[in-house]
């Protein structure tokens, strides 16, 4: 086999060709596509150090996908509000950091709908899509609310989310395509069911700020994948360095091969060898 690339990982770069997905390996500085290797042997090779993706520090363990410990417990991207983005306490004038959030949190966010392993609800920033659905391994999606930063994308997910789940089974994505769903109609519902509540929220933040998206069309997307796993048995480097097999396909930022599932965003900071 001949190594065609080292580094440190970080998640696969997705474009959407419509209505196909083109997925490159980023290691370091180089993007190398991977929807050829689809059919082939390839090798990821763990070379045994992870060096924090901010900082550039040698950790042992990665938190947060691809940080050292400090930096985790100090930046802004590692606080608890990026996960439960209701929490956000920018107005309390404690940020992490004030100039990260207002460049990242208040900005225009969507609340969309995504058919991956079944219909979710879930956030990402305006210049995040349709990259955010292709990351998730969606079949279908499609924007449902535009509002003017992070925590309102919040509000509005945590009262979406009584109706509908904001999870996605990830063994389910990888056994097949979800049965399509009807998103226009599934939107309509909500909007009917929490009509109370996303009134409340634009009488609160102001009809600009929460905008409901009711004419937009939902995307259909399709993934290389020429065989689903029958069995999903998952790859874990930091107990075997190695991950090898037929590459069978790619969906969200998961390679699929004949001998197992490695998520390749889980490893981001990783320095990785890739043979072919």
């Amino acid at each position: 086999m001949i190594e065609i690339g080292r580094g440190a990982i970080s998640k696969m770069s997705a474009r959407l060709d419509a209505p196909w997905v083109q997925y490159g390996f980023r290691l370091g500085d180089t993007d190398i596509p991977v929807n050829p290797m689809i059919g082939k042997t390839v090798r990821l090779e763990y070379l045994g150090a992870i060096n924090c993706t901010h900082c550039g520090r040698k950790t042992k363990t990665s938190f947060s996908q691809g940080y050292c410990y400090p930096c985790m417990t100090k930046l802004a991207q590692c606080d608890i509000c990026i996960m439960s983005p209701e929490k956000c306490h920018y107005e309390q004038g404690t940020c992490r950091d004030p100039a990260w959030g207002e460049q990242f949190c208040m900005t225009d966010h969507v609340v969309y709908l995504a058919n991956s392993s079944g219909v979710k609800v879930g956030i990402t920033r305006a210049t995040q899509l349709p990259t955010r659905w292709l990351d998730q391994g969606a079949s279908q999606a499609v924007p449902i609310v535009r509002v003017a930063t992070r925590q309102q994308s919040g509000f509005v997910e945590d009262l979406l989310r009584s109706q509908v789940a904001d999870r996605t089974n990830w063994r389910a994505l990888l056994k097949g395509d979800a049965p399509p769903v009807d998103l226009k109609a599934v939107r309509q519902q909500l909007f009917d069911t929490c009509g109370e509540g996303l009134l409340g929220l634009q009488e609160r933040f102001g009809l600009q700020a929460v905008q409901l998206l009711h004419d937009v069309e939902p995307i259909e997307i399709r993934y290389p994948v020429e065989a689903y796993p029958t069995k999903i048995v998952s790859f874990n480097l930091d107990k075997n360095p190695i991950a090898e097999g037929t590459l069978m396909g790619i969906k969200g930022q998961y390679l699929i091969f004949d001998t197992g599932v490695i998520n390749i965003r889980k490893y981001t900071a990783y320095q990785l060898a890739v043979h072919q």
